[in-house]
């Protein structure tokens, strides 16, 4: 297992596979390499939280996981991406009580998902990038979380930007407020940009 290749989320965008669905853009940590993996509304809600460190007023149900396993001292050690079958990646969530390792399967969403609360490592088998990979080459990185690919004339993202920081600020309380984190990380996307401008 020692060949195996370490990997970073680079972000979200809209997959050009799956009508309604989102890609998670994965990269090596040392490498040119992404894999794009098509991934589900609620998920990339999930994820999106994670990466924009959002802290939703109830715990949603990935954050009830992690709740519940450091409750009973489990922790997550690494993630790794094992398998690639007709289009499916699958993954293995490796565990760790202090006393004993326990392996489970998992969709890629959710084992990426709980990563990226835990911190833990995210790992693929040389052979699924081999096959799934390729390799980005317009020069410079997105910021981390984010992917330069957008929906075409997003008018969500167009009327954020018209909105005053003060009024952003409002917005993203009432959307994590009613549970509306898609919106809520456009909104905090929008006031990263503009900490970034200044």
């Amino acid at each position: 297992m020692e060949n195996r290749i370490k990997l970073k989320v680079l972000g979200l965008t809209y997959s050009q596979v799956k009508k309604g669905a989102y890609a998670l853009v994965l990269a090596e940590e040392e490498g040119p390499r992404r894999i794009p993996v098509v991934i589900g509304v609620a998920e990339a809600q999930s994820i999106a939280i994670s990466l924009e460190g959002i802290v939703p007023p109830r715990p949603i149900t990935h954050d009830l996981f992690v709740s519940f396993a450091h409750g009973f001292g489990v922790r997550l050690k690494e993630v790794c991406i094992y398998k690639l079958e007709n289009g499916v990646f699958s993954s293995e969530m490796v565990f760790d009580d202090g006393t004993r390792e326990i392996r489970l399967d998992a969709r890629t969403s959710d084992a990426i998902a709980i990563a990226l609360r835990t911190r833990s490592d995210i790992f693929v088998m040389p052979e699924i990038i081999e096959e799934a990979g390729f390799v980005y080459e317009e020069e410079g990185e997105p910021a981390p979380g984010r992917s330069r690919e957008k929906k075409p004339s997003d008018p969500g993202d167009r009327s954020l930007s018209l909105c005053s920081r003060k009024e952003l600020k409002e917005r993203l309380e009432k959307a994590i407020a009613s549970e509306a984190y898609e919106e809520a990380a456009r909104i905090q996307e929008e006031l990263n940009k503009r900490d970034n401008r200044l």
